[in-house]
């Protein structure tokens, strides 16, 4: 017999009932230590989303190598970017929250409440959702903030909520945000923040737009990331009216022995410091907030590479982060796909 979970000192009160809206990023350790870096590794290395490879096989590499190996160095490089308020993707994610919170309330007549989630480590998904259900949530939209869809960001976020979901007596009506790569006010936002970050730093010889990598097989199994990645680029450089030779597409962030989408970042850097480039300045539109792939491996690592190669001048534009015009892009994508749920919340 299954126990479905079910909500204390409940009431079939309509006005107790709120919309939840869900915001989720990836995840980061709780602390910049090899143990809590080995706990998060384990829980996002162990999603068959994120490596599709057998089960049994996978387990012994994962346990037997990968997680006695990777954990030191990785906290050390979180130590690098660490701030007094902890991992910045956490707490920018945590402002993001409190406006976004602050933006849509006064577009709801009735009452509506915000949540974060990490879809590895903390806050997690399932206490996110008891929160949301605490409150009476009977409507849920889950905003993914990933711009661009793939199965190992978007769908592993889905197979989470599911598996919670399906422990609950009572679900709310569901909606989920499948992508945004190009949407207006998230590529008008972009556009913004180079144009915004360039009257301040100057305008670079090359613009290099990176993205997180994924395995090639991926997307010649039917992973939508890489066509989506590229019309992200190309909106914004078409809006900035940039010339092809000004700016070029690549993925950073490769793990494993495998081919990954291409060009890579690192090679890219390399080869324009080889021909002569001396300034450069990368933006990574895939990611919503600034944590270890953009932080350290771009603004450190990548930087490295171009001016150990012989270039000289190396910028990171930042993540939109909790910047203005994300907060209402995103307010705008809430009102878009809760529109009917606005609706009712006035007409009670």
């Amino acid at each position: 017999m299954t126990n479905y979970i079910g909500t204390e000192h409940f009431s079939h009160d309509e006005d107790t009932s709120c919309t939840g809206i869900l915001i989720t990023n990836l995840g980061t350790p709780d602390e910049p230590t090899p143990s809590a870096v080995r706990r998060y590794l384990a829980e996002f290395l162990s999603d068959p989303r994120i490596v599709e490879a057998p089960r049994l096989i996978w387990w012994f590499a994962l346990h037997g190598v990968i997680l006695r190996i990777r954990p030191k160095p990785v906290a050390k490089n979180y130590k690098k970017i660490w701030t007094d308020e902890g991992s910045p993707l956490l707490a920018i994610s945590q402002k993001q929250k409190e406006l976004l919170q602050q933006a849509i309330t006064p577009h709801f007549k009735g009452k509506v409440k915000v949540e974060l989630a990490m879809r590895y480590g903390n806050p997690s998904i399932k206490d996110a959702l008891l929160n949301l259900k605490e409150a009476g949530a009977q409507r849920l939209l889950v905003l993914p903030l990933y711009p661009q869809y793939s199965a190992t960001t978007t769908a592993s976020t889905f197979d989470a909520i599911a598996d919670e979901l399906k422990t609950w007596r009572w679900i709310p009506e569901f909606r989920m945000v499948q992508h945004y790569h190009d949407h207006e006010a998230y590529i008008q936002a972009l556009v913004n923040s180079i144009t915004s970050y360039q009257k301040e730093n100057g305008v670079p010889e090359k613009l290099l737009f990176s993205f997180h990598g994924l395995p090639q097989r991926y997307l010649d199994q039917g992973d939508p990331y890489f066509c989506e990645c590229h019309k992200t680029a190309r909106l914004v450089a078409e809006k900035m009216e940039l010339k092809d030779d000004q700016w070029i597409l690549a993925f950073q962030s490769l793990f494993g022995r495998e081919e990954w989408l291409k060009p890579y970042a690192k090679n890219v850097l390399i080869s324009w410091a080889n021909e002569g480039i001396k300034n450069v300045q990368v933006i990574c539109p895939g990611f919503s907030a600034d944590c270890l792939e953009t932080l350290e491996e771009i603004k450190f690592e990548n930087r490295d590479y171009f001016l150990n190669a012989g270039g000289e001048k190396f910028e990171y534009i930042p993540a939109l982060n909790d910047n203005a015009e994300h907060i209402g892009m995103m307010g705008q994508l809430i009102k878009q796909h809760a529109s009917d749920w606005l609706d009712i919340e006035k007409k009670k």
